[in-house]
């Protein structure tokens, strides 16, 4: 096994990443040998809907995570986003990409709200961002009189949506994969690449010395909140461009979903240590899961179940690995 681990093309792609792309594989074989629908390219597309809203909570969550905080608030933020941007719409006339930019607006508000809190007002991140849950699901609520938003569809100025699907000539283009990939690849430059990046991986690995170094740390701890809350917002119109209707009072189990995406794929709950590229595929197989789940007749229940195994299997994976670096 260190042989493997040692070899030059595992360590440039990572051990682990490789084995989630294993598993990926594997898991798409199996779903198709045992539903020869999984085959289609539509249920690739269908499948792919749930990986990009999912995926774009993912990696902001995953920056907060690499801070060694929490947040429970994105997947109801999101719905309150895509909430009040749809009431805009359909109430009062807004133009669509107005209503978007409140709709990330009021992401980035969220996440500011969280990083004020917790950065500057020494607030525990699990208690505010369940604060920022509650208090972005009610407002979504009391927006829309607790009523269902429906986005515009297509033919009725629905242009956002081709940022999810485009159609070239009779074929349906995932354009929301590369929108997906394109961030990806914009999140891996900042966390590992920049300042911004190596004092959020430093607060998550020892935050006291790192303000001992005279770093300024409640900036950076805000910072990461926020990014997380921006992506939360674009994550709003990823979902209604692929569900079209939001329905108030939910977004709790995207919560669940994305941030075991992220310690999936290799980001540590104790902080300092987080992998974009894992969060990526990480997203990628819970989407698939869900999808498979439901191909094949299930209850969604069943999801839930199999991804808190995966869950405590990669937590006890991570607390064992930091023991051996230890």
């Amino acid at each position: 096994m260190e042989k493997i681990k040692n070899n030059a093309f595992v360590k440039k792609i990572g051990f682990n990443r490789l084995v989630l792309i294993g598993v990926l594989i594997l898991m798409y074989v199996a779903f198709a040998l045992l539903e020869p629908t999984f085959l289609k390219y539509n249920r690739i597309l269908s499948a792919l809907n749930y990986a990009y809203f999912l995926g774009f909570l993912a990696l902001g969550v995953t920056f907060v995570i690499a801070t060694g905080g929490i947040d429970f608030s994105i997947g109801t933020v999101m719905f309150c986003a895509a909430l009040i941007g749809g009431q805009l719409i359909v109430k009062n006339g807004w133009p669509v990409a107005a209503a978007m930019l409140v709709s990330v607006g009021v992401g980035m508000f969220f996440g500011i709200l969280n990083g004020f809190m917790v950065a500057y007002m020494k607030m525990p991140s699990f208690i505010t961002s369940m604060a920022s849950m509650l208090l972005s699901k009610g407002l979504g609520s009391v927006f829309t009189a607790a009523q269902s938003v429906s986005w515009p569809q297509a033919a009725q100025g629905g242009w956002f949506r081709n940022l999810v699907k485009m159609r070239v000539g009779g074929m349906q283009i995932p354009t929301g994969l590369l929108c997906l990939i394109v961030v990806s690849i914009i999140c891996t430059i900042i966390l590992n690449q920049t300042k911004i990046g190596r004092y959020i991986l430093c607060l998550g690995s020892n935050k006291e010395a790192v303000r001992l170094s005279g770093v300024n740390v409640k900036k950076w701890e805000f910072l990461a909140f926020a990014i997380c809350g921006t992506l939360a917002g674009i994550a709003a119109i990823f979902f209604v461009g692929a569900y079209s209707t939001v329905q108030p009072g939910l977004g709790d189990t995207y919560n669940n979903d994305a941030i075991a995406s992220c310690v999936m794929g290799g980001t540590s709950m104790s902080g300092g240590l987080a992998s974009i590229g894992g969060t990526f595929i990480g997203v990628m197989i819970i989407s698939l899961l869900q999808e498979g789940i439901l191909a094949m007749g299930f209850q969604k229940d069943w999801q839930y179940v199999i991804t808190g195994l995966i869950v405590i299997a990669a937590v006890y994976a991570d607390v064992k690995s930091r023991q051996r670096r230890n």
